[in-house]
């Protein structure tokens, strides 16, 4: 308003001397005796002259009343209230690893061309499901041979203990039989296996990860066919601090009901299910300070997957927190300052040490009491040391309806 002010009174300035300047040329004229235009009446001129200055004197006053009267008119209302004292549940986050229960390597037990593929990448298999099947001709070849040697070593046992039975050999040469056809057998039960190693089945329920063959290949003992993952509960891995290891042991004993384990996905939303603390290793690693824990969290939906990151929120309670709205506080200089509202209704400015926060509220450890009324909207026009006219509100009132951050 007083910027317009200045601009309509230079515009008035300014059109003032124009005309000015016009009336004298004029009058300069006719006094030199030089014929002025007929079709210009300076007398005309003249008082369109005096009536612009007059309009002007006139109207000054009249807008500066109007602007002051605008300004005393703006009004704003000074909302104050007390901190709260209160418990709060606090999430701790730490950065982790997820990883399956359970994820192996399958790998091909023989050798031999990769007859059939009978899984896809990423399908979820049952236990005992057949994955891979190697050609088995080799091996069905070297078990029938091993039957057949069995079958014989069992013909020279019976027939020489039949001999012994007649006195017509001696029982070393029956053993010796016995301990032949036990090693037939043996050869035989080794070839079934590796018959039946031709065909890879799944060891547990899960799902299937990339295919590192594809068929027609030749595969040697010991080869990586793909990789399986038990996703049924999932296991997440990350390190705590020795100070916040021994914090959570306290908190744990005192209050076991409220030591729920959260999990923040990379999106940054919560996962559905909660978890629990399963393992905390045996010893602290020396070159960081730290202590590896183990959350376990149930995935019936099979959102998480094994090599997955996210962050663990640990909740401890802080007792008897003093807390108020973040939106009561402002900065100068990375320090945190409220205005406190003494007992004459003069506002003053006081650094507070914030100790914590949690969503639109800070926990105060130093720079409030908990009967002192603060300043809580209407910040922007509040000076220290000068006298405010405010409302008071609840405190209960004022966190049951926070929504806004802090300014």
């Amino acid at each position: 308003m007083a910027r317009s002010g200045k601009i309509i009174r230079r515009l008035l300035i300014l059109l003032l001397l124009i005309a000015a300047l016009g009336a004298g040329g004029f009058w300069a004229l006719s006094a030199s005796g030089i014929e002025v235009p007929s079709d210009v009446d300076a007398s005309r001129l003249t008082a369109w002259f005096e009536q612009l200055t007059s309009h002007s004197h006139s109207q000054s006053p009249a807008s500066a009343e109007a602007h002051s009267e605008s300004s005393h008119s703006e009004q704003f209302t000074i909302l104050a209230t007390t901190p709260k004292v209160m418990d709060v549940v606090l999430p701790q986050p730490y950065v982790c690893q997820i990883h399956a229960r359970r994820h192996i390597e399958i790998r091909a037990m023989v050798s031999g061309y990769l007859q059939e593929i009978l899984i896809q990448e990423g399908q979820a298999v049952k236990k005992g499901d057949t994955l891979f099947k190697i050609l088995p001709v080799i091996y069905q070849a070297k078990l029938d041979a091993e039957k057949a040697e069995a079958q014989l070593a069992e013909l020279e046992y019976n027939y020489t203990k039949t001999l012994a039975a007649k006195n017509a050999v001696s029982e070393n040469e029956v053993k010796l039989l016995a301990a032949k056809l036990a090693k037939a057998k043996a050869r035989v039960d080794l070839a079934q296996a590796e018959l039946n190693f031709t065909n890879v089945v799944a060891p547990f329920d899960g799902i299937v990860d990339r295919l590192q063959e594809q068929i027609g290949s030749l595969i040697t003992e010991g080869d990586v066919l793909t990789t399986l993952s038990d996703n049924s509960v999932m296991w997440v891995y990350f390190n705590v601090p020795e100070a916040q290891y021994l914090q959570y042991m306290a908190d744990e004993n005192q209050h076991k009901a409220h030591q729920e384990v959260l999990l923040k996905l990379a999106d940054g939303s919560l996962f559905a299910h909660p978890g629990k603390i399963a393992a905390i290793e045996a010893k602290f690693n020396n070159q960081t300070g730290n202590i590896p824990f183990r959350a376990d969290f149930p995935n019936p939906d099979g959102l998480l997957r094994h090599g997955q990151t996210g962050t663990v929120l640990i909740n401890r309670i802080r007792e008897n927190a003093l807390v108020i709205p973040q939106r009561a506080t402002f900065e100068i200089l990375d320090k945190t300052y409220v205005y406190v509202i003494d007992d004459q209704s003069v506002a003053h400015q006081r650094l507070i040490r914030v100790e914590n926060e949690k969503d639109d509220i800070f926990l105060i450890s130093n720079g409030l009491k908990p009967d002192e009324r603060f300043v809580l909207e209407g910040i922007n026009h509040v000076h220290d040391g000068e006298p405010v006219e405010y409302t008071l509100q609840d405190p209960d009132e004022v966190l049951a309806h926070l929504k806004f951050h802090a300014e």
